[in-house]
């Protein structure tokens, strides 16, 4: 099958605009990033979605939707001119707006109203891409930000703690398997897996394999050279069959289709 040109080797940055406004001070401790997406196609794009374990809110259409944390890869079509804007939630701190556990949402997508009060917040219209370059308009943040306000909850020190875990895994190349992360915490392999399941909403296998082949991306990303049974071992993988099928089941292609697309 031939790949749509649009979608190698950053030609896709042509029809798309992105922007990444910074949450206020009293709302990041709950909020990771914004990040706004802007597009037009004359044709439709089948646009790849590579989870991390964050909870998105997302504002589309006068709609506003909270996605869990997704266990593989998504396909979104755009089409036509269009305008997402998203709150990225830290990996744990969605637990204390949800009220349960945040694996009850994973791979589902929620209507907003179900979480939050009142009517989502009215947002700037889809922007043509050869307008200006900010993709975020001027009053969107304050606007979800009151959003946000409405049914801010009370810390969660747990939630806080959840998110540092999370931190130290992005940060660690060493750990690559639950039970050395476990060891780290001094605490027990099924704790971290309750922990996970309640704040994170994905088990901490899944976290820290995310991580791991994000590294493998950036590889390629760099140009380097990589011996793919060597990188399995290193990333704790008993060999290079199961490491192909779960980067396969992340970013829904083989590394080499990934490395051309990016």
């Amino acid at each position: 099958m031939a790949r749509d040109a649009r979608e190698l080797g950053g030609a896709w940055t042509r029809h798309q605009r992105h922007a990444f406004p910074t949450p206020s001070p009293d709302l990041a401790r709950y909020v990771e990033r914004y990040w706004v997406v802007s597009w037009e196609y004359a044709e439709p794009y089948r646009q790849l979605i590579v989870p991390y374990p964050n909870v998105h809110l997302t504002f589309h259409g006068g709609r506003g939707t909270v996605t869990g944390v997704s266990s593989g890869h998504q396909v979104r079509v755009l089409a036509g001119v269009g305008r997402v804007f998203g709150v990225a939630f830290r990996p744990g701190c969605f637990r204390p707006f949800l009220g349960a556990p945040v694996s009850t949402i994973t791979d589902r997508s929620i209507d907003a109203a179900e979480i939050f009060s009142g009517d989502p917040p009215s947002l700037a219209n889809a922007p043509s891409l050869g307008g200006p370059p900010d993709a975020a308009g001027p009053l969107d943040v304050p606007a979800v930000e009151d959003y946000l306000r409405r049914r801010r909850p009370e810390p969660d020190p747990r939630a806080e703690e959840v998110a540092g875990i999370v931190g130290t895994i992005a940060a660690n190349p060493g750990i690559n398997r639950v039970d050395v992360l476990a060891e780290r915490l001094g605490t027990g392999v099924r704790a971290v897996q309750r922990l996970f399941a309640e704040y994170v909403g994905i088990g901490p296998k899944w976290v820290i394999r995310r991580y791991r082949l994000h590294e493998v991306t950036e590889r390629l990303a760099r140009g380097e050279p990589v011996d793919w049974a060597a990188l399995a071992t290193e990333l704790g993988y008993a060999d290079q069959a199961h490491f192909a099928r779960d980067f396969r089941k992340m970013f829904g292609e083989p590394p080499t289709h990934y490395a051309a697309r990016y």
